[in-house]
């Protein structure tokens, strides 16, 4: 199939993956090109991908995007990294956060200082944290927030940041700008796909009303049921369960008691982990944990008893199977969102997994097509994207010092990938991880886990040249105090957001 014979693209499923499929094919590809939406209003959506990584800017870009009209459809609140509370151990805390690490944020390098300097520190009786070094832990945790002023270079930073969003508005705030621009809707159930007798491709899908809808590309953003990459075309699933024990998702909404923080919280718990993600109306409650080591029912209970405002509607109950598709690209069917595989939430990569599969869509559609002799590699792709993000979910289970409750033993006990495995042993013995530099997440990433949940390397690699021993002490305090000025000058994240979104409503 080449590019110039697609006029049809037929997306199976709506919700976040189907409507952000829809919003950036309908933006990017040529107009006479036909874009259908399939989806039930009985199925619903599973909305809880609340919370989003940097990278959304760059859709919100690629569709012209207002960002105040956006953040107000979506009750949004800014982000700026993820708070892992009790992961290390009982009343511990650190931030994984958005900013590099240091004043100077291109350079990755301030990671390797600070180990030099806490070392020393440590040795004098005092226990430093690396948060303390970083614009961006510092801002969230004094609730502050700015965006970058155009044509003025802060003094340090900029920050980098993300959005908590409520996942039902940017459906339908998505749907709205689809359809706006050309793309039809139907409603309704998928009952049976056709495929062509000798190439297997699928022809048209049939839906419950009897009504026919073909297509030159089919888009599976049908969730868990995978309707057409698995039930159809049976590109199986390789389950990575033996990795990630927890199976079992419980989310509720519940009202907010106080301005929403500029982060998320992933705290730790006897057989998981519960998410806070706060939101302009609400905020976004959970708890993820593994079926083996804690029932239903006492989860909810322990969720319920940790909201920290009243609860706004039923506890929903979610099973999953971690993993992925062996084939996310199946003859002229691709996978995206939940149809694909699922990865918990814990570093909320589910909507930037769905961002880089329509990344990857238009890539094939403007170019090249949907050209067979490249979906290995396409597929191929995928995987160690997959793999990579499931490798640093894995870091945080495995780096606990917790033996308090069975599930955080079997943590510390269970074998991991060998990537994982060797990361760690050169991080213990050296301050190195050897990560490569198309990995979902970079170096900054890895070290604030490391540092955050384990001890100090046993040996360290030699200070940069421009930052001898002696003058490490006095570096560092100017640092601390330049990073912290910053962070002062900077207005509340709720102050912030009542002009952005007061003044470009009234413009």
């Amino acid at each position: 199939m080449s590019a110039q014979t697609i006029k049809t693209v037929t997306i199976v499923g709506g919700g976040t993956a189907g409507w952000m499929t829809a919003a950036a094919l309908v933006r990017a590809l040529p107009p006479e090109t036909r874009i259908t939406l399939i989806e039930s209003e009985e199925i619903g959506t599973i909305g809880v991908g609340e919370a989003t990584v940097p990278s959304i800017n760059l859709f919100n870009t690629l569709l012209g995007i207002d960002v105040p009209d956006f953040m107000r459809a979506c009750e949004a609140t800014f982000k700026l990294g993820i708070e892992f509370a009790d992961w290390g151990g009982l009343g511990e805390q650190y931030m994984h956060p958005f900013t590099n690490f240091g004043p100077d944020v291109a350079n990755p390098n301030f990671p390797r200082v600070w180990m030099h300097h806490a070392r020393e520190r440590l040795a004098a009786g005092e226990k430093l944290h690396l948060d303390d070094y970083n614009l961006g832990c510092l801002a969230a945790r004094q609730g502050r927030f700015v965006l970058p002023q155009k044509g003025h270079a802060p003094r340090i930073g900029p920050l980098g940041y993300a959005f908590h969003i409520d996942a039902i508005l940017y459906a339908r705030y998505l749907r709205a700008y689809a359809e706006a621009r050309g793309v039809t809707r139907v409603e309704g159930r998928v009952v049976t796909a056709t495929q062509d007798s000798e190439t297997g491709d699928i022809r048209s899908v049939t839906m419950d009303s009897g009504a026919v809808i073909p297509g030159d590309v089919f888009v599976d953003c049908s969730g868990f049921a995978g309707l057409l990459i698995e039930k159809t075309l049976k590109a199986g699933y390789e389950d990575w369960s033996h990795y990630l024990p927890c199976n079992r998702a419980i989310a509720v909404p519940s009202q907010n008691v106080r301005p929403p923080a500029p982060y998320t919280r992933a705290t730790a718990d006897a057989a998981g982990w519960r998410w806070r993600i706060p939101l302009q109306h609400r905020t976004g409650n959970g708890y993820v944990y593994a079926s083996d080591f804690i029932s239903d029912d006492a989860a909810e209970q322990r969720l319920l008893e940790a909201l920290e405002g009243p609860p706004l509607a039923t506890p929903r109950r979610l099973q999953f199977v971690t993993g992925k598709r062996r084939k996310v690209w199946d003859r002229n069917c691709i996978a995206i969102g939940l149809s694909s595989g699922f990865l918990e939430p814990l570093e909320s990569t589910s909507i930037y997994m769905i961002q880089t599969g329509i990344v990857r869509l238009l890539g094939l559609l403007m170019h090249t097509g949907l050209d067979p002799s490249q979906a290995d590699a396409f597929n191929r792709i995928v995987a160690d994207e997959f793999e990579g993000i499931r490798d640093f979910i894995i870091l945080h289970y495995k780096m606990t010092q917790r033996d308090d409750t069975p599930f955080w033993r079997h943590c510390r006990e269970m074998k991991v990938p060998d990537k994982v495995a060797e990361n760690m042993e050169m991080f213990a013995r050296s301050g190195r991880v050897s990560i490569p530099k198309d990995h979902p997440f970079p170096l900054q990433g890895w070290m604030a886990v490391m540092l955050g949940q384990g001890p100090l390397p046993e040996a360290l690699e030699p200070l940069p040249a421009n930052v001898p021993l002696s003058a490490l002490p006095g570096h560092m305090r100017e640092v601390k105090v330049a990073l912290e000025q910053t962070v002062s000058a900077m207005p509340s994240q709720a102050e912030f957001l009542d002009v952005l979104l007061k003044v470009r409503a009234a413009g």
